[in-house]
């Protein structure tokens, strides 16, 4: 038999209380609000392993099409845990990395909305500028705006 070969990366899932300021927050960030729908169903439930499930979705989608977002809020059952506020070294998820054409204004623009700067932006080499930002959720995302690329 083949061995079956990996085509693309779909998503990432991220649980959100607020699935409106979570969309406003990766609406600023540049991507586009692509569907919302709630996801239910035995079928749901076998899938994640949490049986009884009722999850309102909402798919973010970057610019060039190819990388999504989906954002999840469940209606039930409840959250059981709250790693909003876990620090960068955290285990688990940390972070979506975006490529940008200027961090400055990117970064100034989502503060001005109510995102903090986790540490400063930094220049790492002759390559990057990087930037870890805090928004709606606590979710952290992370700004990477190439050297020379403005």
């Amino acid at each position: 038999m083949a061995k079956s070969k990996l085509l693309r990366m779909d998503n990432i899932g991220i649980v959100v209380e607020s699935l409106d300021a979570a969309i406003d927050f990766f609406t600023e960030v540049g991507l586009k609000l692509e569907g919302r729908a709630v996801i239910e169903g035995e079928w749901s439930g076998r899938v994640t392993g949490v049986a009884g499930q009722r999850v309102e979705i909402a798919m973010m989608v970057t610019p060039d099409g190819h990388s999504r977002i989906e954002l999840s809020r469940f209606l039930t059952p409840p959250v059981v845990s709250d790693h909003r506020t876990a620090p960068v070294n955290a285990l688990g998820y940390l972070r979506a990395m975006f490529a940008v054409e200027d961090i400055d204004e990117l970064a100034e623009r989502l503060i001005s909305k109510g995102a903090t700067l986790v540490g400063e932006v930094v220049q790492y080499e002759n390559s990057y500028r990087l930037c870890y930002i805090r928004g709606a959720e606590g979710i952290l995302i992370g700004l990477a705006e190439a050297i020379g690329k403005k």
